[in-house]
């Protein structure tokens, strides 16, 4: 008879799943490295970047799955809620339980008691497996995700894994605790100050005047609104919500497609979720460019000043994060000249678009979320 372990494996392989997105918890240590030797996987640093990789493959025709800590639930909600449950986006999730079931950790408690009303306060499909016997119960959550598009968790109890005889670190012949690797940092900096000479609206028009059969991912608020004005195109995707997961969606889809993939990011998007960047240095898939537009500002909320007007410089912590090939600009022709370069190269690349702080009076997008997804699902495919 499988160990709990292995029928997680099984029931994942008969859904159909090609991509798991993990981040640890002691109670599914045997379950990770076996997840690790049967699928493609996603190692996150950060529970909302998951949400937006994920995303970007089911995009792309594919039928991921997360498998993370309970706690990481309490980083997701609002990404599921402005993502995944108004574009329909399925999502399962496996969640070990924490805080319920012989916890030994007192902050584990309060978020993990009061996680099933808080789920349902917010309207998203939970299933509780708190023994072995109901594991199949994670078959149907998958199925229902899919079905039903829709994000969908199992909360799976501690108690699941009571009694198993599942060691996968010593089945796969690995150390307990990996080694420190050794490994060489080189870092070349040209110290640069450019001077902001357009606005947002010019450079996305400016991208848009070069492209064909290139994917776009765009940042909410006005940048979307600027880009469909611009140049709509079935093949541009828009966000309406869930700021700072502009490249992690753009990254899943970068994975499952051959096509070029164009984010345009943005200095406060980027600042709220900096770990989308080492995620994606990390994959470093070569059919992603990433159009980091720095105004300094939150340009749909008022303008109020972000860190990179004067703290922080955006393609020297892009390379930091391991982006090798960066450029800065300040000019649509210095831009278009570096967009050029970096499709021919086909490497993952990051542009830093110094701009003026300011918005153009842009109209809504006359599109739900809804069909915005669906057409967008339907030009990949075409």
């Amino acid at each position: 008879m499988a160990n709990p372990e292995e029928e997680v494996i099984a029931i994942m392989k008969k859904a159909g799943i090609d991509l798991a997105a993990t981040l640890p918890c002691d109670r599914i240590k045997n379950l990770l490295p076996l997840v690790s030797e049967n699928f493609p996987e996603i190692r996150l640093t950060r529970e909302e970047n998951g949400v937006g990789i994920c995303a970007g493959v089911y995009l792309a025709g594919g039928k991921p799955m997360m498998l993370i800590q309970s706690t990481g639930l309490g980083n997701m909600i609002n990404a599921l809620e402005s993502l995944n449950v108004i574009c329909r986006i399925p999502l399962p999730v496996l969640a070990s339980w924490r805080g319920v079931y012989s916890e030994g950790i007192e902050a584990q408690v309060p978020l993990g008691s009061h996680l099933p009303a808080i789920l349902e306060g917010a309207g998203l499909e939970y299933t509780i497996i708190d023994e072995a016997e109901k594991l199949p119960l994670l078959e149907t959550v998958i199925k229902d995700a899919f079905e039903n598009l829709r994000p969908h968790i199992a909360l799976i109890s501690p108690k699941v894994w009571e009694g198993s005889d599942c060691c996968a670190w010593e089945a796969a012949g690995l150390p307990e605790k990996p080694e420190l690797m050794e490994r060489t940092c080189s870092f070349n900096l040209t110290r640069e100050t450019l001077k902001p000479v357009m606005l947002r609206n010019d450079a996305i028009c400016a991208i848009a005047s070069q492209l064909d059969d290139e994917i776009t991912v765009t940042n909410l608020g006005v940048p979307c609104k600027e880009l469909y004005a611009c140049k709509d195109r079935e093949l541009n995707f828009y966000m309406f919500g869930s700021m700072g997961l502009v490249s992690s969606i753009g990254l899943g889809l970068a994975l499952l497609t051959e096509k070029m993939v164009v984010t345009f990011d943005g200095d406060g998007s980027l600042l709220m979720n900096p770990n989308a960047l080492l995620e994606i240095a990390r994959e470093a898939p070569k059919n992603l460019i990433i159009i980091g537009l720095d105004n300094g500002a939150y340009g749909s909320t008022g303008s109020q000043e972000t860190c990179a007007l004067r703290y922080i410089d955006l393609e020297t912590f892009a390379t930091a994060c391991g982006i090798q090939n960066t450029a800065k600009v300040n000019s649509p022709e210095g831009l278009i000249e570096a967009f050029r370069k970096f499709r021919a190269m086909q490497e993952l690349s990051f542009i830093h678009v110094i701009l003026k702080p300011g918005n153009t009076k842009a109209p809504n997008i006359p599109l739900s979320p809804e069909e915005v997804t669906k057409r967008f699902k339907e030009a990949l495919k075409a």
